[in-house]
């Protein structure tokens, strides 16, 4: 097969083929158009349908008749006019991508379909990927896979009627240089591929219910032709929801709807499973059979009424269910009883007072592509004492720790046989910042070894997972983030902790901690440490605060926030080099521009009020009170970067 370097690839979409000779393109490069599509389709369509998307979507570029040849061109090369033809072809496809056109789809019954997982390389470029336009991923893969060349792809881009390829290419080559040089093997991983899937049954228990039920199904099939506004039968006595035999839509929803369908994982499915999330949680709680129970939760998630108070994490959509969902919980959770529902990427809380007097609450939190951390624990309910938490059935042990005693240990936490925990104190919402308790949870053997966590309640369903990344070492690789329960670790979180309120409620999965430099400081004032703190929320966005960090008189003194961004990939894997400055007092009273990048920063360059120009990775220069400076730096790569943008107070 052609390398992906070749210079001589042209964009054009190519004369239309035969009906014969795009079939051998076809076949001979199936398995790199998939690849391509696949990349390019929207991440939010799942693993499984993303697949037969791709599938279907490469498939639907056979032309149906034939309209002249490509001449002469070579017919299965990939720079023919025949294969560009059917690039473009598949690639227009993938942009406008829409379920309701997607007819004559694979045909897959019983079985769910999912690339091989990958590493940490593999998933952190899947995140930044579900975070770019459909465009940019078109353009990042068509750059790497396919080598074109950007104005090649530019072209390409716009015979497919996308409105900005300019801004497409530009955010490929910021996806290409945050790869470090792996960008083509990390798309080549199995990860990526849709042609090598790994299989899992759906849910069994519904299969069967189908298999007895589908005469009857078939029997209301044909009552529907002339029957399509004849109501179907309430399901039991009393329930408020029903469906028209004409309309799929109602009978979907009605089968949602319908208790018998609920699915329950074993208890033993966590054991042995290649992915651990809410999908192999099983049903614990007291009142599983509670069918009364169950129905008005299902009922108050498909319409609920005035009554009913309704919450949601941050871009969570509030729908009702579109299929039978997967019981997680039903039973008394103090002064409620709750019912937690998973539907694969939301995990859905009703909750009604145990007294009956009172309205009901609904939650919703997005729970989508959720691992062994951030799927380990829900937040079944908050009283004043704090909040219970239903753990996995993979945690073994759980323990709270204050995060601002890094030295203090931490302490048991009791937990039932069904999993759920002692009450938590939850961190304080007011001003003052005097504790902040985490769950630090350790995962069964059975699964990994000696694998501890930490975990802490912002306000959602899901608890946000904390990492940290220690500061570079010297002439050593780009670390990564860790778990926080070291004692550097530990030691770096005191200092952030209390920034975790200003995101509290916004749909956050998990906090890093990275210590990206560290300076000494003029006037012998000690050694300061620079902080870039991250979130990463479930819609893929970031959110970074930088700390500048000058030496404490005790390890919980918090640092000053001297820069921030929003929706920004800094900080991250795909975002590695950053950089900012602040103004600084020493202790003689003199003041100071101070500036620090990371590992990959070779010079510092200050303009303005003053001018300076430092090597290396930090810059300090003295300067009048309130005097105006612009910073730059000089990547040892050969680019450029500017720093983050200061907070007001800086």
């Amino acid at each position: 097969m052609p390398t992906h370097r070749q210079p001589s690839l042209r964009a054009t979409t190519g004369a239309r083929p035969e009906v014969q000779e795009a079939e051998a393109i076809l076949v001979e490069h199936y398995p790199r158009l998939v690849r391509l599509a696949y990349l390019t389709l929207p991440p939010s369509l799942g693993r499984h349908r993303r697949v037969l998307a791709a599938h279907a979507t490469v498939q639907r570029a056979l032309p149906r008749t034939s309209r002249g040849g490509a001449g002469g061109e070579q017919q299965g090369g990939v720079e023919g006019a025949a294969y560009r033809w059917v690039r473009h072809r598949i690639l227009r496809g993938a942009l406008r991508w829409r379920w309701w056109r997607g007819g004559g789809l694979p045909l897959v019954v019983g079985l769910r379909l999912f690339p091989s997982a990958g590493g940490a390389e593999e998933l952190a470029l899947d995140q930044a990927l579900s975070s770019a336009s459909a465009p940019a991923r078109a353009a990042f893969a068509l750059g790497v896979l396919e080598g074109l060349r950007d104005s090649d792809v530019r072209e390409l881009l716009l015979q497919c009627q996308v409105a900005d390829p300019g801004a497409a290419l530009r955010t490929a080559q910021r996806l290409r240089e945050s790869g470090g040089g792996r960008a083509e093997a990390l798309l080549r991983a199995a990860e990526f591929d849709p042609c090598a899937v790994q299989t899992r049954p759906s849910d069994l228990l519904r299969r069967r219910q189908r298999s007895r039920t589908a005469a009857a199904g078939g029997v209301l099939a044909l009552l529907a032709a002339g029957m399509a506004a004849v109501d179907l039968p309430a399901r039991d006595a009393g329930a408020p929801v029903t469906a028209h035999a004409g309309a799929p839509g109602q009978m979907a929803l009605a089968r949602a709807l319908d208790v018998d369908l609920l699915q329950r994982a074993p208890h033993d499915a966590w054991t042995d499973t290649a992915r651990l999330d809410f999908s192999v949680w099983p049903a614990r709680g007291e009142r599983t059979a509670d069918r009364a129970l169950l129905r008005r939760a299902l009922d108050a998630w498909a319409a609920p009424d005035a009554s009913v108070r309704v919450s949601a994490t941050a871009d969570t959509v509030r729908t009702g269910p579109a299929a039978p969902a997967r019981l997680l919980y039903a039973g008394a959770v103090d002064d409620a009883v709750v019912v937690l529902f998973h539907d694969g990427g939301r995990v859905v809380r009703y909750a009604e007072p145990r007294s009956g007097a009172g309205a009901p609450a609904l939650d919703f939190a997005r729970t989508d592509d959720a691992d062994v951390t951030t799927a380990a624990s829900i937040v079944l309910g908050r009283t004043k004492d704090g909040a219970r938490h239903l753990l996995a059935p993979w945690i073994a042990e759980a323990a709270v720790r204050d995060l601002l005693e890094p030295g203090g240990a931490a302490r048991a936490l009791a937990v039932a046989d069904g999993g759920v925990t002692a009450a938590v104190p939850s961190p304080g919402t007011g001003a003052a910042c005097t504790s902040w308790p985490a769950l630090q949870l350790r995962s069964s053997q059975q699964i990994v070894e000696d694998h501890a966590f930490l975990v802490t309640d912002l306000g959602d369903l899901a608890p946000v997972h904390l990492t940290h990344t220690p500061p570079p070492g010297k002439d050593a690789p780009a670390r990564q983030p860790r778990e926080a329960t070291g004692g550097s670790a530990l030691a770096s979180w005191a200092r952030s902790a209390c920034l975790l309120g200003a995101l509290r409620g916004a749909g956050v999965r998990s906090v890093n901690d990275w210590t990206y430099a560290h300076q000494q400081l003029p006037d012998d004032a000690g050694r300061a440490a620079w902080v870039c703190t991250r979130a990463e929320t479930w819609r893929g966005r970031g959110r970074v605060l930088v700390q500048f960090q000058p030496p404490a008189g005790g390890p919980e003194s918090a640092g000053s926030v001297v820069a921030r961004a929003d929706d920004t990939a800094a900080c991250s894997r795909f975002g590695q080099h950053v950089l900012a400055g602040a103004h600084w007092r020493s202790p003689s009273g003199k003041w100071f521009l101070l500036a620090a990048g990371s590992r990959g920063v070779s010079r510092i360059t200050a303009a303005g009020t003053v001018a300076a120009d430092e090597r290396g990775t930090t810059l300090a220069v003295p300067v009048p009170q309130g005097s105006t400076v612009r910073l730059s730096a000089r990547l040892a790569s050969g680019g450029t970067l500017a720093p983050l943008a200061a907070t007001d107070d800086d």
